[in-house]
């Protein structure tokens, strides 16, 4: 509706125009240096090419934190068309809670200023306009438009009866069809948080991306829409970066409800695009009570859990999922996989095979040995074997800012994972020679282990699943520095050799130092001595801590060797 007031009351009118341009955002096209007809694609390159520059690993000054948050503020807006789009619209539109420097991440309480569209519960709208009257004297109105709860508080962080009180004395009440107009304000909504999903966006970013997602199938004929949306907006706040939430239009994209069985009738219906039952995900009805709090545990549940639970102490650390794919572990104290690890865990299932362990001290042996010096940590592995402590003691700010942080980190890994992988030529594969494992045959066998070796550590397989795992695990041992009490080779560079002899096609090999030839174990290292015709052989667990200890003890002196039953003889 529309206040006359008179000239003295203008002075209200000045504090709430500046209040409004203290309030406005920052102009996100001129944070990433982009113009206002930018693509996608030169939007995408600023960004990376900025967050690079700024991110706070790199760059330990206050003013880059900021600036680094300013920039990902940009980008989520200009990287959403929705949100774009309203931007440009409204010239002030944030798009999302968080764009200023300001914000607490509190989603419960924070505000999203000057949208007419998408606001959830604690939002607010205030839209100024000057009119003219006509009249006598030419006098002007105010009109004052907010839109949100009735009663609720302003963007500004104050109330309409604290504003009036200060100036006239004494409250303010809503007489007169005011509340019909604020009321009448706040009807449409269509929130950017919300995206459209057609059939296309549905098979390209809902499917089997690893994305757990909320969608909400609507009719023109649906009734409770506006209440459902409120709350699907706020379930989709709350865990912005984990969650995703669509609006299917069934009129629209009819074949697409009737194909996924979720055309709504007289009620509103919801569902959650799930990673319980396979990595491909599947839609899961929501039966609930529609609530904020009861929804969002249900997204929850359904969150992806590719993560393996493991025993630490157990965990063989070289299998590393037979070399095809980086390796992360997770070391926290949760009793359960945290959400974090979880929604990480879907978002790049393709890239890294997830783990995480459950412990308590970082003053244990394993975790120590790990690198490890505060907890959560997260370790990583190479597809080559290489181990590396990414980040420890992780503090988490808010889901949003935890996932963004993260995915910073792991793209960063996953880039280091190509480069080792596609080295120049002239040196990666000079070193991969050197360090490759050779297999033992008649042909090498003086050269590798000769007599003027003192110690020669072979790994005998009987199927590839073991040679992999036993040439991974000798590949990192034979990098490490293992220390000898006595060696009496100043002039040797090496006092011990590492090979792999195939047991299925050297059977004599393996007789010379068992009568049976081991033949109940898959995997079997010896370490031989030709000089003296002695050997000793570990038959236990073959993990990389493992294997260290028992060629420690062969190098120390602390192992009985056995005189072999005859003259080993390869083929």
């Amino acid at each position: 509706m529309e206040i006359r007031l008179s000239p003295f009351i203008l002075i209200m009118a000045s504090l709430f125009l500046f209040l409004l341009s203290e309030a406005k955002t920052m102009d996100p096209y001129k944070v990433l240096g982009v113009e206002r007809n930018a693509s996608q694609r030169e939007i995408q390159k600023a960004f990376h090419k900025l967050s690079l520059q700024y991110h706070p690993d790199k760059n330990k000054k206050k003013s880059a934190q900021h600036k680094f948050e300013e920039i990902n503020n940009a980008y989520e807006i200009l990287s959403d068309e929705e949100k774009r789009k309203n931007f440009d619209l409204y010239g002030d539109e944030k798009g999302s809670p968080g764009f200023g420097p300001d914000y607490s991440g509190d989603q419960g309480g924070g505000h999203t200023f000057f949208t007419n569209e998408g606001r959830r519960q604690g939002q607010q709208n205030f839209k100024p306009q000057w009119q003219g009257t006509g009249g006598q004297g030419g006098s002007q109105s105010f009109s004052f438009s907010f839109g949100g709860p009735s009663g609720g508080s302003n963007p500004f962080g104050f109330g309409m009866e604290d504003i009036f009180s200060n100036f006239f004395g004494g409250g303010f009440k809503d007489e007169g069809n005011f509340g019909s107009h604020f009321k009448a304000q706040s009807g449409s909504k269509s929130s950017s948080i919300i995206k459209v999903v057609n059939k296309q966006v549905f098979k390209q970013e809902v499917v089997g991306q690893g994305v757990t997602w909320l969608l909400f199938p609507i009719t023109s004929s649906l009734k409770g829409v506006d209440h459902v949306q409120s709350i699907i907006e706020d379930v989709a706040s709350s865990l912005q970066g984990a969650l995703k939430a669509g609006r299917i239009d069934c009129e629209s994209e009819s074949s697409l409800c009737k194909d996924l069985g979720i055309y709504p009738h007289r009620t509103p219906r919801i569902f959650v695009y799930s990673y319980i039952k396979s990595t491909d995900g599947s839609l899961v009805e929501y039966s609930g009570d529609v609530a904020v709090k009861n929804l969002k545990s249900f997204c929850q549940e359904h969150f992806p859990r590719f993560s393996r639970r493991v025993d630490l102490r157990q965990f063989d650390f070289s299998s590393n999922n037979g070399g095809r794919l980086p390796t992360l572990m997770l070391l926290s104290t949760k009793k359960d996989t945290p959400v974090i690890w979880r929604v990480l865990s879907g978002m790049y299932n393709k890239q890294f095979s997830f783990y995480d362990a459950e412990v308590t001290d970082v003053s244990d042996p394993t975790i120590k040995k790990l690198g490890v010096d505060a907890l959560p940590a997260i370790v990583g592995w190479l597809s080559n074997g290489e181990r590396h402590v990414l980040r420890t003691g992780i503090n988490v700010k808010d889901l949003r800012s935890a996932i963004d942080d993260l995915s910073y980190l792991l793209d960063g890994f996953e880039k280091k994972n190509r480069k080792a992988a596609s080295k120049p030529a002239s040196k990666t594969q000079s070193d991969s020679a050197q360090n490759r494992i050779p297999l033992l045959t008649g042909s090498n066998f003086d050269s590798i282990c000769g007599k003027n070796t003192p110690v020669c550590v072979i790994g005998a397989f009987k199927s590839s699943k073991a040679r992999n795992k036993l040439e991974m695990i000798l590949n990192m041992v034979s990098q490490k520095t293992l220390s000898r009490r006595q060696i009496s080779a100043p002039s040797s560079k090496e006092s011990i050799s590492y090979s792999l002899v195939d047991a299925t096609k050297q059977p004599s090999f393996l007789k010379a130092f068992d009568s049976a030839g081991f033949k109940s174990s898959d995997q079997i290292l010896i370490a031989y001595k030709r000089r003296k015709e002695k050997f000793a052989a570990h038959l236990g667990e073959m993990t990389e801590e493992e294997v260290e200890k028992f060629i420690g003890s062969v190098l120390n002196g602390d192992i009985t060797f056995t005189k072999t039953r005859q003259k080993p003889v390869l083929k």
